[in-house]
């Protein structure tokens, strides 16, 4: 008997830099299957060209069919915002599902939201853990898999994080990982590093060090943790300061990172040591910079996982890490934020090479948002929904 009912929505929730390689496979994905209908909702968390409008470009995600346009804010502010302004379009959606990703105030608010609303909700990227609550994405993980109907893991310690906090096992689904889907797909259009080096303004002649074959530094530092404490941030400045004179070093600035840098008058030394300091970069040319680097220094998690994937040394510069399997297995070094620690670390690095992966980690092979679709049309697909208006009271769609 012919199945007429309508495609079940799933809103696709998106609002940070990170959710966007994350949701991009995934988005795509579903819309392969004629049993869902994805929505695209962007709370515009980061909204600036460089934050959002650029990666929509590069990864082919269609303008949002509904922006939320919150902007930037506290913790506090920020979340409560969203939350106001996702209520009422998940209730004129009424989907089958909501799902999110990652771990940044979009995926709490949205998840606190469609948990009260009784709309089931499936979170990608479930079960990381790096065990310090000082962080706040900790906090959100924590919340969001308790309010999860359906977890997806990219690693498959990850069960056991959850079984610990009394997940039951049937909710939880090991697909791998999506940051994965997406450099596979795009490995081949990195942009390379002397158009990246042209666009930022630096000259030919400055740049010829960081063609060098085996010898470029890559920097990038975000986390509160490192770069609103002073005395920590200086610390860092001088470790790799030390390191900027032995090697080509680029550093790829964040917003938060600049302007705690300029404050701090910090810039300037790292300039001093041969540093170039740039602004943020698209997705493209953030994986040409990191295909071309000998070794990555820096305390995002995403990072950790791609350096993996590319078998690139990576430190990351922090005392835990949410991605174990990237030490475990790949090719990531914890190192802690301290100049003596960064020297010591280096010092190895260059007798040795850097660590290796011993290889990548079980189901990083491109297939993860295929295997998202699968278990989402297994469970959602044919459930009727009403004829509702998806635009957002904000007005535009866009990022």
């Amino acid at each position: 008997m012919a199945n007429h009912s309508a495609p079940a929505r799933i809103l696709c929730i998106a609002g940070a830099r990170p959710n966007f390689m994350k949701v991009a496979p995934v988005l795509a994905a579903l819309r392969r299957r004629n049993g869902l209908a994805p929505i695209l909702v962007h709370t515009g968390q980061h909204y600036d060209p460089q934050m959002s409008g650029q990666f929509f470009k590069e990864l082919g995600l269609p303008a949002p069919d509904v922006n939320l346009e919150v902007g930037s804010g506290n913790h506090a502010t920020q979340t409560a915002e969203i939350m106001a302004r996702f209520d009422p379009v998940l209730e004129r959606t009424a989907p089958a599902c909501v799902l999110v990703v990652g771990d940044v105030n979009s995926t709490l608010a949205c998840a606190l939201v469609a948990a009260k609303r009784g709309v089931p909700l499936a979170h990608v990227e479930a079960g990381l853990r790096s065990y310090d609550r000082t962080m706040p994405e900790e906090i959100n993980r924590l919340v969001v898999d308790q309010l999860a109907d359906l977890l997806f893991t990219s690693e498959a310690g990850a069960l056991i994080n959850l079984q610990r906090e009394g997940i039951p096992t049937e909710r939880v689904h090991f697909v791998g990982n999506v940051m994965v889907d997406t450099l596979l797909a795009n490995a081949e259009r990195a942009i390379p590093v002397a158009h990246t080096l042209a666009a930022s303004g630096v000259e030919p002649a400055r740049a010829v060090p960081f063609l060098e074959a085996g010898r470029l530094l890559l920097v990038t530092l975000h986390r509160p943790s490192n770069v609103d404490d002073p005395s920590t941030l200086q610390g860092l400045v001088a470790g790799l300061c030390d390191l900027a004179r032995l090697r080509p070093m680029l550093f790829i600035l964040h917003p938060r990172s600049r302007a705690r840098l300029e404050q701090a008058g910090l810039g300037e030394q790292l300039e001093a040591a041969g540093c170039v300091l740039l602004p943020p970069q698209g997705y493209l040319a953030m994986l040409g910079l990191q295909r071309h680097a000998s070794l990555v220094l820096t305390d995002s998690g995403g990072i950790q996982e791609e350096t993996t994937a590319l078998g690139i040394p990576c430190f990351t510069l922090r005392t835990t890490t949410e991605r174990p399997v990237t030490v475990e297995e790949g090719t990531n070094q914890l190192v802690p934020p301290e100049p003596d620690a960064i020297r010591t670390a280096f010092g190895t690095f260059l007798k040795n090479g850097g660590k290796g992966a011993k290889r990548r980690p079980a189901l990083w092979d491109g297939m993860a948002a295929e295997r998202i679709a699968t278990v989402l049309d297994h469970r959602f697909a044919g459930a009727r929904c009403p004829s509702t208006d998806v635009s957002s009271s904000k007005g535009t769609p866009g990022p």
